[in-house]
């Protein structure tokens, strides 16, 4: 317990926490953008996020672990994750738009299950890493604690893209019709939007944020079978506590989750894993469309 009164260690904590969440933001935005105007729950998330890792590895070992060739895999894998989200929704989940929620949750686990053997079909069983770009590969010290350049890169990351989606939904033309989807989608169809088109462009951005975040994460996690279903459930947790379709509320709910594992561990090392859980219960029971959502009607 001497840790919870040294506040450097506090501070490492601090960070650790961060970076947690604004990994989660970038995967968890893309969920909730796809729920605000889609309304569909998609399971098959957290694969687009695993093939973004996957197809990251694949270019760094073919181009070289340098930084330009971490970047052109981050590009090429987070590009390339979006053509597929495009097609996933142009050729599969449009005719799913109209069925019940249940149908939809069913489809995109189907989803899951079929990306998941491909991967082991074309990247094996076997774990991969990717090394950090050397631009990124050091550190530096702050009041005695460690700061790798990579993880203060993350934590900046997550905040510019939530203020980049806030600029586009709020101070644009394109950002007013894609709010009025989510609204009323055959009212806006009615006044001559192509709203299928425009679905087709939202799961692309949701599917080009599950790539990049599955490229960016590729040097802090091993890229292993199953790191969908692990990430995907933790999207749900942040989603659910700061309230689908809510772009605030998908980083408030992040920064509670990552947080609360940082510094869960040093109060109650065995609960820490369930203590999220417990919010999001307490969340659900007190206010079921979240801290920032809105309620459905």
């Amino acid at each position: 317990m001497s840790e919870l009164l040294d506040p450097f260690f506090l501070l490492g904590q601090l960070r650790s926490g961060l970076t947690t969440a604004m990994f989660l933001f970038l995967i968890a935005s893309g969920l909730s953008l796809i729920f605000g105007v889609l309304k569909i729950i998609n399971f098959a998330h957290g694969s687009l996020y695993m093939i973004g890792a996957y197809i990251a590895w694949n270019i760094t070992v073919i181009v070289g672990r340098t930084s330009i060739g971490f970047l052109g895999a981050v590009v090429v894998a987070s590009v390339s994750v979006a053509v597929l989200g495009g097609l996933v929704e142009r050729f599969l989940l449009r005719y799913m738009y109209r069925r019940e929620e249940l149908y939809q949750l069913l489809f995109t686990y189907a989803l899951v299950l079929i990306f998941s053997d491909a991967c082991k079909y074309i990247w094996g069983t076997q774990p991969h890493s990717v090394s950090r770009p050397p631009i990124l590969s050091g550190s530096f010290d702050f009041y005695g604690v460690r700061f790798p350049h990579y993880d203060l890169f993350i934590i900046l990351l997550g905040p510019l893209i939530a203020l980049g989606f806030w600029a586009v939904l709020n101070r644009t033309s394109y950002g007013r019709i894609i709010r009025a989807a989510a609204l009323d989608r055959e009212m806006l169809g009615a006044l001559g939007t192509n709203v299928s088109s425009l679905y087709t462009g939202m799961f692309m951005l949701a599917a080009f944020l599950a790539g990049l975040s599955g490229a960016l994460v590729s040097p802090i996690k091993s890229v292993v079978p199953g790191m969908d279903i692990e990430i995907i459930i933790e999207a749900f947790i942040v989603v659910v506590i700061g309230g689908l379709g809510s772009l605030w509320g998908t980083l408030l709910g992040s920064l509670i989750y990552g947080l609360t594992l940082a510094f869960g561990i040093l109060i109650f090392p065995r609960f820490s894993i369930f203590a999220a859980f417990v919010i999001m219960a307490v969340v659900l029971i007190v206010r079921p469309w979240g801290l920032l959502g809105r309620p459905v009607k």
